[in-house]
């Protein structure tokens, strides 16, 4: 059977009806033309929204290859939107408000905060140089040193938590110093204006993982620092549904940084950014409530018999407090607490009884969470082998009453008291 033309009821794409035409650039142009061409200009009267649009983009269009060629010219140095791989308007617009917080020349995006950290080494550091790295540092970076860092041949040496001993380690190949102040787990403070000074004066950079700080609460970069590294999966995020890392630096350094992550093809979803970019709306207010609410717990912990100590940095007893006071501005919902003496059967119970806290990893969202933290696998240069069994716990945003019953009912079921 042949095929029959359709009727003139039903055009096809490709028959060129003038009552079914469209102007496009002042010539009629078909349906499937249509389809394709249409809806690309979003330029409205009016208005604007509150928040920058979400821009998917992979292709960027150009008005002439005059254009095109410019962009490609520039982009090396300045910020342009020119390829999906190097950043969108909405990632922009992220970069933006975290160089702000940070008090930074210009901040880059990465998929996950370890790739922030790792991107850092990456630019820096080559083979034959050393580094120093505070022990009391996320541990994936010490997972990061033993299988990358040390097979391509750069020379790491772990210094004690407070920065005490780092100036005796310092060598004329050391490049870099990096800390994480407060430390993971159990919130260490490190003199960051002294240990930039160290730094800069044997001609090596100083970083910080400022995650806990979160640009509100400490500034690496107004104190000394020479980059600063943030998992933006924690609080800038807040909500616990997003993956994201940022690195900021001083203008110095910038532009290491900007072409190994150019040369590396490193972006993020402006899915993810746009997230990221909402929660730091409410970072200031969210981590106030944190702040108060995680106060409230600590003190309650401290008049435990059943705990030994508790790690707050916020706490006049704890060891860190003075720098605090110095250089942060408040703290936030993490909390650590030594058990007076309990078994690791005990302490693993004692979470698994808490109704209100979820047992997970992360922390800097808006719930709260607990999990048992082995800090003795997590540092070199100090024995935490006899100290009780650790806890961590991230307060968040539920009214710190229930929160404080939830541990009572936890402590009288593990314990008796």
């Amino acid at each position: 059977m042949s095929r029959q033309s359709p009727p003139p009821s039903s055009p096809s794409a490709s028959t060129p009806l003038a009552e079914h035409d469209a102007p496009h650039h002042g010539r009629s142009v078909r349906v499937a033309t249509r389809l394709v061409k249409g809806g690309t200009d979003t330029a409205v009267i009016g208005g604007r929204a509150v928040n920058p649009p979400v821009v998917r983009a992979s292709t960027v269009l150009f008005e002439s290859m005059d254009d095109m060629n410019d962009a490609r010219r520039r982009r090396g140095t300045e910020r342009m939107f020119t390829y999906g791989a190097r950043g969108n308007p909405t990632g922009f617009a992220l970069e933006d408000v975290v160089a702000g917080l940070e008090g930074g020349y210009r901040a880059r995006l990465f998929p996950t905060g370890l790739a922030a950290i790792t991107m850092v080494f990456l630019a820096y550091v080559r083979p034959g140089d050393h580094v120093l790295i505070a022990d009391c540092v996320y541990q994936p970076l010490r997972h990061f040193v033993e299988t990358f860092l040390k097979p391509w041949g750069v020379h790491v040496t772990f210094f004690r938590a407070d920065g005490s001993d780092a100036a005796e380690h310092m060598t004329a190949r050391t490049k870099m110093i990096y800390v994480e102040a407060p430390g993971s787990l159990v919130y260490e403070m490190c003199d960051i204006p002294a240990l930039a000074d160290l730094a800069h004066r044997h001609g090596a950079l100083l970083v910080a993982d400022n995650t806990w700080g979160s640009g509100v609460q400490c500034r690496p970069l107004m104190l000394g620092a020479d980059i600063s590294v943030m998992a933006a999966t924690k609080y800038l995020s807040g909500h616990s549904d997003v993956m994201m890392g940022t690195v900021t630096t001083t203008q110095e350094v910038w532009q290491t940084l900007s072409t190994m992550a150019d040369a590396q093809g490193v972006a993020v979803s402006p899915d993810d950014a746009y997230l990221v970019l909402r929660g730091t709306r409410t970072l200031a207010a969210r981590l106030a409530m944190h702040e108060r609410n995680a106060l409230e717990v600590a003190h309650w912990l401290e008049g435990l018999p059943d705990v030994a100590r508790v790690f707050c940095l916020a706490l006049p007893t704890d060891p860190g407090h003075a720098l605090w006071r110095r250089d942060c501005l408040g703290t936030n919902g993490l909390v650590s607490f030594e058990f007076a003496n309990a078994t690791p059967v005990q302490a693993d119970r004692f979470v698994d009884s808490l109704k209100l806290f979820g047992i997970g990893a992360s922390w800097g969202g808006f719930e709260s969470l607990a999990t048992v933290s082995n800090v003795v696998g997590t540092r070199t240069c100090e024995d935490w082998s006899h100290a009780g069994l650790i806890v961590r716990l991230h307060i968040g945003l539920e009214d710190p009453q229930d929160l404080i019953d939830d541990l009572a009912a936890a402590f009288e079921k593990v314990f008796g008291k």
